[in-house]
């Protein structure tokens, strides 16, 4: 994909600036631009975003070819506008959301305002060169919401039709762009890339790469071979059942 957004709390924090770039992500890159991008041109165009964290109000940031700088003292939000956008990616644990359920990412009211009950993020993608996964590759612009209702869990749309959470991820991980994506580097990222097992950089370099979505399919697949060979062994002690049967 063309965009890639990060965030330098940590290397940056005189300037306590987020960045967002048109750019690749930051490693496995070449000039500047991932190999992965120059294959999945699928490009971030804006970030609405409604009800979730610090963000009562709807909110909408356009990402502008090149930088878009959020700028700010701590306390303001940068961070909250950075995991709204890995959770519209697909993030599915609270304790990378910074919350002990899901529900905390819903905006919790304040001494001015009250709680809200239903949080939305939609990331608008330019998908003009047709880089986008099959079932959602007949539109110039893509909408990809997710929205939670405290208490009944979340649900995903696609240019307002529903998705389901699998299709959403594999989306996104065949432009290099899933929820734990190498082009998303917030705070505390690169000190856990340095410790972290080779298993998991492995993880990293997938994504990096644009080929994490194979893997999520490869492992579907194996799911759905093991549960037909469960069928396949169902059906023959059945049919054995029934020969006992007649005879």
């Amino acid at each position: 994909m063309d965009d890639r957004i990060e965030s330098t709390e940590a290397e940056l924090a005189s300037a306590e600036t987020d960045l967002v770039t048109e750019d690749a992500a930051p490693i496995v890159a070449v000039d500047g631009i991932a190999p992965s991008a120059r294959r999945r041109p699928l490009r971030f165009d804006r970030l609405q975003i409604d009800g979730f964290k610090s963000f009562a109000d709807r909110a909408e940031i356009p990402i502008e070819p090149g930088i878009t700088g959020v700028v700010g003292p701590n306390g303001c939000g940068k961070s909250n506008l950075l995991e709204s956008l890995r959770w519209a990616l697909g993030e599915t644990s609270a304790r990378r959301m910074r919350g002990e359920g899901m529900d905390d990412v819903i905006f919790a009211g304040s001494e001015r305002r009250s709680a809200r009950s239903v949080a939305e993020v939609v990331i608008v993608l330019d998908n003009r060169r047709r880089t986008a996964t099959p079932e959602f590759n007949d539109a110039d612009i893509l909408e990809v919401s997710r929205r939670i209702d405290r208490g009944q869990g979340t649900s995903y749309r696609v240019n307002g039709r529903p998705a389901r959470q699998r299709d959403v991820q594999v989306l996104f991980q065949d432009n290099a762009a899933g929820a734990s994506s190498p082009a998303i580097v917030s705070q505390g990222r690169v000190n856990k890339l340095i410790q972290d097992k080779p298993a998991d950089r492995r993880i990293v370099l997938e994504e990096a790469a644009g080929v994490s979505g194979l893997s999520s399919r490869r492992h579907e697949a194996d799911l759905k071979v093991r549960q037909t060979e469960q069928n396949l062994l169902r059906a023959d002690d059945a049919i054995a059942k029934s020969g006992e049967v007649v005879a």
